[in-house]
């Protein structure tokens, strides 16, 4: 085991055994289950792993309280997608089941989009989702969202630019 390594690993368990039971009270007060509270604590120190420059960490409670954030925002997230996922599958015909496997995967499929589309406006998202999957044309868009076509064609531009970029940088 390596010098950097050994010091990553003393670090996360210092971390763990000062911090822990702070973190975990703390996500708590946010999802209101303790068990969803441990889960996301446990998460966190996890991901501590993942991360290169540990070492010049000064606040680690800023870090942790940021990582348990976005794992509960994920969280919530996918909560959202998987309702409404349901309640389209409600609304299907009679005679239309997908199996337990194929929910799973339409779920992370629209899970994959979602955190692709992640830090457009809510209107470029619109845009994007109402002309791929709804197939509407730049025109029926802007009259939905009460903007000009022109305004369409950029909000496009955009999300386009940002998948790009999101599955050529990750």
């Amino acid at each position: 085991m390596d010098v950097d390594h050994k010091s990553r690993s003393l670090l996360i368990d210092r971390w763990f055994r000062s911090e822990y039971r702070w973190l975990r009270t703390r996500v708590v007060k946010d999802v209101g289950c303790p068990h969803s509270a441990e889960d996301i604590a446990a998460e966190t120190f996890a991901q501590l792993l993942t991360l290169r420059d540990l070492l010049s960490v000064r606040a680690p409670r800023a870090l942790l309280g940021t990582i348990a954030r976005r794992l509960m925002y994920e969280g919530w997230r996918r909560r959202d997608l998987e309702k409404a996922y349901r309640e389209s599958l409600a609304n299907q015909e009679e005679g239309y089941h997908p199996s337990p496997e194929e929910q799973a995967l339409v779920i992370e499929a629209l899970l994959t989009v979602d955190r692709l589309l992640d830090g457009l406006s809510s209107k470029a998202k619109t845009a994007f989702l109402l002309h791929q999957l709804d197939g509407l044309t730049y025109a029926e868009i802007a009259a939905e969202l009460a903007v000009s076509p022109s305004r369409v064609q950029q909000y496009m531009v955009q999300a386009f630019k940002h998948i790009y970029q999101a599955t050529t940088h990750p």
